[in-house]
C-alpha cells in the first residue's frame, strides 16, 4: 500500500479517531493532499532541479530528508526530484536517472554550505534550514561539559582531532585516531552527527570515494551558540512540522521526533492556544490558514 495515498492514513489513524471526527478526517484529506504536493515539491511544475531550488525548498520547509522516497512520508530531495506523490526510489540507483540526479545535488547543496547536513533523528540524513539547527541542537546536541559522559570514546577521540585539524577525510580521520575497526568509527561518526557536533562538509569520488569532515560548529558557529530551551524547541520544531504537513494526526508528532506523548500534546496545544493551529479532535491538530 502507498504510504503517502489517503487510504494508508485512514486505515492506520481511524482506530484512533472518534466517529464523531471521522467526516472531518476525511472531508480534509483532498485538500491536505494538495497542500503537500505544494509544499513539498510534489508537481511537475514545482520540482527541484537545481542547488539553488533545494536551499529553497529546505528554506521554506524548515528541514526535509534527502535520498528517501513516498514511503517516509516526510518530504525529500529525491521525492521533489521527481515531482510526483507515488516517487519511488529503484534498486539500481546508478542507472536512474531521478536517483543520479538528486545525489548529484545532494553532494552540490553538502559542498556548498548554505544549508545544514547530516544524520540526524533515526539515523536519516536530512537538510535543515539554517533557523532550524538551533532548534535542533536544543533537542539533540550535546553541551561541551558532557561529551566525556555521553559520548563514547571512540567519537571523543574523532572530536579531539578535528578540533585540532578542523577537517580531515575519514581514511585519514580513522587513522590519526587509531580506531582500529571500521564498524566502530562509523558508529561513533554516527553519533556525532546525531549529536551536531560532526558534519560531512564535501564529498570525493576521485581516486576514491570518501567524505571530508568537519566540525559543525566550524560551519554554522552562530546557529550552533545560540542557547534555545528545550520546550521552545519542541514546540517550534512541531510548529515546523504542522506548517510542512497541513494536519497532523494522533502520535505523528511522537513517532516522528521520539518524543514523550506529554511532550509532543503541550507543544501542540500551545501552537493551539497561538492561534497558529485548530483542534480537530483528540490528537488532530490543523493548520490554521492566514
Amino acid at each position: 500500500m502507498n504510504h503517502c495515498s489517503p487510504f494508508y492514513f485512514y486505515t492506520i489513524h481511524t482506530a484512533c479517531l472518534k466517529p464523531l471526527w471521522l467526516n472531518i478526517f476525511m472531508q480534509l484529506l483532498p485538500e491536505i493532499e494538495q497542500y503537500r504536493d505544494r509544499k513539498w515539491r510534489r508537481e511537475e511544475a514545482r520540482k527541484v532541479e537545481t542547488a539553488g531550488d533545494v536551499e529553497a525548498m529546505v528554506e521554506d520547509l524548515g528541514f526535509c530528508l534527502g535520498l528517501t522516497d513516498s514511503r517516509k512520508n516526510l518530504p525529500s530531495v529525491y521525492t521533489a526530484v521527481c515531482g510526483r506523490r507515488d516517487a519511488h526510489m529503484p534498486r539500481n540507483v546508478q542507472k536512474d536517472p531521478e536517483a543520479s540526479s538528486a545525489w548529484v545535488l545532494k553532494d552540490e547543496v553538502l559542498r556548498r554550505g548554505k544549508v545544514y547536513y547530516g544524520k540526524l533523528i533515526k539515523g536519516n540524513a536530512m537538510f535543515l534550514a539554517p533557523r532550524m539547527i538551533p532548534v535542533f541542537n536544543a533537542i539533540w546536541g550535546v553541551p561541551k561539559n558532557r561529551e566525556e559522559k555521553d559520548l563514547s570514546g571512540s567519537a571523543n577521540k574523532i572530536l579531539k582531532v578535528l578540533r585540532k585539524e578542523w577537517e580531515m577525510g575519514s581514511a585519514d580521520l580513522r587513522a590519526e585516531t587509531g580506531i582500529t575497526t571500521r564498524p566502530r568509527f562509523t558508529k561513533a561518526l554516527d553519533k556525532l552527527q546525531r549529536t551536531m557536533k560532526v558534519v560531512p562538509q564535501e564529498v570525493l569520488y576521485v581516486p576514491k570515494f570518501t567524505y571530508i569532515w568537519t566540525l559543525a560548529e566550524a560551519r554554522f558557529p552562530k546557529e550552533l551558540a545560540k542557547k534555545v530551551p528545550r520546550e521552545e524547541a519542541v514546540r517550534e520544531l512541531a510548529r515546523c512540522y504542522l506548517s510542512m504537513c497541513g494536519m497532523t494526526l494522533v502520535g505523528d508528532l511522537s513517532r516522528t521526533f521520539g518524543f514523550q506523548r506529554w511532550e509532543s500534546g503541550q507543544a501542540n496545544h500551545q501552537l493551539v492556544d497561538e492561534g497558529f493551529a485548530e483542534r480537530l479532535g483528540t490528537g488532530i491538530y490543523h493548520l490554521v490558514t492566514r
